[in-house]
Order: C-alpha cells, then structure tokens, then sequence
C-alpha cells in the first residue's frame, strides 16, 4: 500500500517508539510521532509535541493531521503507584478523555482515514482483579467491570459507525521493549536492578516471589502486527490477542537475562523494588558516570516500572499466582503468524540496551 502516513500516539513508550521504528523504515509510509516528548529513537519521522489532555490543544493542531491514513493508538495515562489506579474512575475516564481530544478533531481533519488501531491487553479479560480461564478468548462476552478499555471501545465503536474508516483492536500480554521512564517497562527496572548488584560484584539474585507461567510480546513483534492489522482486510473491525507464541516462567529465564547482561543468576532474595530502589539512587549515578551512559537518574530512566515489576514478579505472594494465558488461534488464523522464543527475546533486548548506552557493558 503506497502512501501511507501514520500517525503514532504515544510515541515515546514502549508500543510507540517500536511503531515509530517499524513505519519509519518502510518506503511506503511517513510517520507522525505524537508525544509529549520525543521517542528516544533515531530515525525517519516529524514529530509533534502534544499533551493529549489538553483538550484545546489537540484541537489546535488538528490541520497538521490533515493527511494521516493510519492511527496507531498507543498513549496511556498511568497513576503514580501504578497499581492501584487500574481500578480508579478517574484514570478511566482521563485515557477515555486522550482519546476523543485527539480523535474528534483529527476525524474531521483528515479526510484520507482508513484504519485506527486501539490496544487494550490482559486487563480486558478481568487478570488484575481475579483468576480467570485459560487461554482467554477473543469471542467471550466483554468481562464485565469498569475499565478504561470499554470506554476507548464504545467511544470508537460509535465514531465509526457510517463511516469508511475501519479499526482494529489489539490486546498483547507483557510488553517488552524500550521507552525511557515509561510506567511498565520491566526491561528497565530489571537491567537497573542488574546494574546496581554488578557494580557490587554480587549475581542477579531473584527479587521476586514464587514461579508461575506467564506470556510476552515483544514490541518490535507487536509493531508488526499493528501494521498487519491496519492493512488486512480481515482485521477490520475485530479483536486480537498477540504474544510472542510460547509461555515463560521468570524463574525459567532468569539465568538467560543474567548471561546477557554478563551476570551469574544468584539466589532468591526477596526485594520489594518500588520500596527499596529509589535509595540506590546515587549509586546508580555513579554507575551511568563510570559507564558513560545516557540514562540519566534512576528515575528517569524506570520511572514507575518498579512498581509493575513486583507486580509481574509476584513479590509477596504465599502462592504461584493463577495464569492468565491467552489463545493466539484467531489471529493466525486471520493471518498474521509472527512469532519469536521468548527467552531469545529478553537476550537481544538486553543486549540492545547494552549497546545503546543505556546499560552498562560489563
């Protein structure tokens, strides 16, 4: 499909800065990166500083919007504390409000619209508030309790309607990728951590609680599909789940993330992250000094993803927590058949961010 201008919400988190990356080296699409700040990426693209909330602003720059054919829908407002404001009304109805600041205006801005893609994710299928069956399916009838996902949905469902326009909803399982300071970015929160037991000369001790199974994209795969969907007919209109397609356990692939960040895998020691990280804060500056990197403070760079780090890891939990696996069938059945090792994946990503300065090499 020629002429392509995609228009990336959220560019620098995790899911954007990977579709700004993958649109960006394309022949066949330009690329709108729209963010408070810019992607921590070089590559192809214009970029446009804006806060999503801001209603009036989002109306502003509306003209500039003009020509885009493709939303990828990828901002996300988040709580301090992370946890807890997944069940709170009002960060529903701010991540409703980002959505329609800057949809209303750019649907009647851009005439050339053919495709939105909405991500949503595990939360849709009730995993943060009970056990639920596994593989969660696409088809269920919608789990029913309050969350932002419905909100987003109803609101595009009923922009839609009558129009030529299509859209596609996304729900990928743990996100792995790049986006400095982003909320839920265990690839941070776990090479800082790495980092910090390095420098001390000790292993990569486990941290966490008990093992249990659990699924992973990789942003890079799921920038792929986000392509795939907005240019597949039988996208139009329908759900997916995405993962890299095979299950993992933190406690299985711990000595792999410790060989690729040049570590031994020690032994489990329970530490809540969100508590006790921010006091190795000058130690941390002292390693992105000896190590020349471009993090910047602990802060900066993890943001709140120690939160959601104790979270994924289950620190505190008596017992395995309960899966919350999801089927793929639908979308390999519908035609997009990517997949990627997990454990390979959490090799390459470290050894990424290695090489980007952004972790020590040793």
């Amino acid at each position: 499909m020629a002429g392509r201008i995609v228009l990336v919400a959220g560019a620098s988190g995790i899911v954007g800065r990977a579709a700004v990356a993958h649109f960006a080296a394309l022949p066949d699409a330009q690329v709108i990166a729209v963010s408070r700040r810019p992607p921590d990426l070089d590559a192809r693209y214009r970029c446009v500083k804006l806060d999503l909330t801001d209603a009036a602003a989002c109306d502003a720059v509306a003209t500039a919007f003009a020509d885009v054919t493709h939303v990828v829908y990828a901002a996300l407002h988040e709580k301090p504390g992370l946890v807890r404001g997944w069940r709170e009304a009002d960060q529903m109805q701010t991540n409703l409000a980002m959505l329609r600041n800057l949809m209303q205006p750019l649907l009647r801005a851009a005439p050339r619209l053919r495709h939105v893609t909405l991500l949503q994710g595990t939360k849709a299928y009730g995993a943060h508030l009970r056990p639920i069956r596994v593989p969660a399916r696409e088809r269920w009838p919608r789990d029913s309790h309050e969350n932002f996902y419905w909100l987003q949905e109803d609101w595009l469902r009923a922009a839609q309607a009558g129009r030529d326009w299509h859209f596609t909803i996304l729900r990928p399982q743990i996100i792995f990728g790049h986006g400095m300071g982003s909320p839920m970015n265990m690839l941070s929160a776990i090479g800082a951590y790495a980092a910090i037991l390095q420098a001390r000369g000790e292993p990569l001790h486990w941290p966490g609680g008990p093992a249990y199974l659990a699924e992973a994209v990789c942003a890079d795969l799921l920038a792929r599909a986000i392509d795939w969907a907005g240019t597949s007919p039988g996208a139009a209109g329908e759900t997916f789940n995405v993962t890299n397609g095979d299950v993992f356990s933190w406690h299985n692939v711990w000595p792999a993330i410790a060989g690729a960040l040049g570590m031994a895998a020690g032994d489990a020691r329970p530490l809540r992250l969100a508590r006790d990280m921010p006091a190795y804060e000058p130690a941390w500056a002292a390693i992105v000094q000896r190590h020349g990197l471009r993090s910047g403070t602990l802060a900066q760079f993890v943001g709140d993803s120690f939160f959601y780090a104790d979270f994924s890891f289950a620190h505190g939990r008596d017992g395995s927590p309960p899966p919350a696996l999801v089927s793929t069938v639908k979308i390999r059945q519908a035609g997009f058949a990517d997949c990627l090792d997990t454990e390979d994946m959490f090799t390459a990503w470290f050894t990424r961010l290695r090489q980007m300065k952004l972790l020590p090499s040793g």
